[in-house]
């Protein structure tokens, strides 16, 4: 398999002399814990890269140091903060922002799901995806690759590839005929059945404007794709709407989604030719420096060299500025970046490729918010010595998505999936208080709050009026309304837009101390908590859709 379509092995040549030889070992490393899905032993690990074992500790504690990777007893675990680099491309690009609102008011139209994707090598890289909430659907996430001829709009990008081009998709085809380096496609997929009719399906393609994957990646999933292109026509990504045979068949497909695709790619291209907006200046993620013998600070440096992209094409004046390093430092980097493929050089400017997705990125974009959540939960489980959890609003109850429980002799038995009614937890009135104002009367007015201790409150207006002051203080300390002795306290997790999508508490024994002395010790550690939840979140749902549960 070429370095071009899965990453797993380096480009064909030796590395220019001027190459940074930390920042290949590095990128190395983050790709091969990616296609091992984000988690791998140390010692898989190692043997994986083909890297000494010193190396590989390394390149690892610069990465950890960085908050690219997390250590889970004795695996290295991609961490959500490497999502950064891919954010990079994605904002550069433009696609996702400019182009995202189109494809989701075309999804809401039609009712089915609808993606946009860009060529990368002779592989289809999904960049947004706006999916429905169906049984039967398409499961890919942002960053995704996929082989060209197994996707509809793979025979669009190849009408306009190059005879060298070609030769690198029948390298390909023939040196990975099961599709072994695309492990996002079925484990049962049929290798040969897209590339038997490939190059005709190109010809159609380049001929009709738009193209068909009639069970290509899976049997029953369909999908129509036009492209989408530049000022100059040049094809920069690809519209496609997604379905199920059960809903439609290629013929029926075409005829009901082509002519409103078809409008809608048109109504992209035109927002195409809206003037860039100038890059923020200094945004780059900062190059931790002075971290011991053992950090790898080129490797720190060529980083922040990727996240330093803010347009879609840069100069190396402009991206030593934004990332604050030595004209020299960045040079290199960027020589290095693209021998690698992760940058491509147009005279002297420099644009990130979609191979940045590679690092870590689809993977990290499976996580749900409980994923997410686990780690920051079993450090404050830690810290407070008491079970922390975190639940959601489901319908007028919380339903415990995510829990770690004490080790005390003598805890709370919760488990995940377990429901109480909002109005008598902490995690239930955080929630309950994080609604919009018609949405909160409406809970109100139909609630119908029952004593479950002598201590529950269950009249409503001194239950509004508790929430408004939850609202207020920005927490909820319930003391044994949900069960005699059971004391907890809950603050809300935040979305990008500020609204409230979870709430974590830290159940205890009521009998241990005071509710003032558990409000001093604990409320810090729980706001810590969230707040580091709130950071993976916001940079994990910047491009990508991470569910809630």
């Amino acid at each position: 398999m070429t370095e071009a379509t899965t990453g797993e092995a380096l480009p064909a040549g030796d590395p220019p002399k001027e190459a940074v030889g930390p920042l290949v070992r590095g990128l190395a490393v983050i790709r091969r814990l990616s296609l091992a899905g984000g988690r791998r032993t140390v010692s898989d690990l190692t043997r994986d890269a083909g890297l000494a074992r010193s190396t590989v500790d390394r390149v690892l504690g610069t990465l950890v140091r960085l908050g690219y990777v997390r250590p889970a007893g004795r695996d290295a675990v991609l961490a959500l903060a490497l999502m950064e680099l891919g954010n990079a491309y994605l904002a550069a690009s433009r696609l996702p922002g400019l182009l995202g609102p189109y494809a989701d008011r075309l999804a809401d139209e039609l009712d089915e799901s609808v993606s946009l994707a860009v060529p990368d090598a002779d592989g289809v890289r999904f960049v947004h995806q706006a999916p429905r909430r169906r049984r039967m659907t398409a499961v890919f996430r942002v960053g995704d690759l996929l082989p060209a001829e197994c996707a509809a709009p793979g025979a669009l990008f190849a009408a306009g590839w190059s005879p060298a081009d070609w030769e690198r998709w029948r390298t390909r085809v023939a040196s990975d005929p099961g599709y072994a380096g695309f492990p996002v496609l079925p484990s049962d997929h049929d290798g040969g059945l897209g590339a038997d009719s490939f190059e005709d399906r190109v010809v159609r393609a380049r001929q009709e404007g738009w193209s068909i994957d009639d069970q290509l990646i899976e049997p029953g999933l369909v999908a129509v794709a036009v492209p989408v292109c530049d000022a100059t026509g040049r094809v920069l990504c690809a519209a496609s709407v997604v379905s199920h045979t059960s809903r439609h068949d290629t013929a029926s497909l075409r005829d009901a989604m082509l002519p409103r695709l078809r409008e809608t790619a048109a109504a992209m291209e035109h927002a195409l030719t809206t003037p860039p907006a100038p890059g923020p200046v200094g945004t780059a993620r900062a190059c931790v420096s002075d971290s011991g013998s053992e950090f790898v600070e080129s490797l720190a440096r060529g980083l922040a060299v990727l996240t330093g992209f803010t347009t879609a094409g840069m100069s190396l004046s402009a991206l030593a500025e934004a990332t604050g390093l030595p004209r020299a430092t960045v040079r290199r980097a960027l020589i290095t970046l693209t021998h690698l493929g992760y940058v491509a050089a147009e005279g002297r400017v420099f644009r990130l490729t979609p191979r940045v997705l590679d690092l870590g990125y689809a993977c990290l974009a499976r996580l749900t918010l409980p994923q997410i959540a686990q780690p920051h939960l079993t450090w404050l489980a830690g810290e407070v010595r008491d079970s922390a959890s975190m639940a959601i609003l489901a319908g007028d109850d919380i339903r415990y998505v995510a829990r770690v429980p004490t080790e005390r002799i003598m805890s709370v038995d919760i488990t995940v999936g377990t429901r109480f009614p909002a109005y008598a937890t902490s995690m239930g009135r955080v929630l309950l208080a994080g609604l919009g104002e018609a949405d909160r009367a409406a809970y109100l007015a139909r609630a119908d709050p029952r004593p479950l201790t002598r201590h529950t409150v269950t009249s409503p207006v001194p239950l509004a009026e508790l929430l408004d002051q939850v609202r207020r203080d920005g927490y909820a300390l319930v003391d044994q309304e949900l069960e005699e002795g059971l004391r907890s306290i809950a603050v809300p997790v935040r979305d990008r837009a500020g609204e409230v999508v979870a709430a974590v508490n830290v159940s205890t024994h009521a009998h241990r101390q005071t509710a003032e002395r558990t409000r001093e010790a604990v409320l810090p550690p729980l706001r810590e908590a969230a707040a580091r939840i709130e950071h993976d979140l916001h940079i994990a749902t910047r491009f990508a859709r991470i569910p809630t549960a």
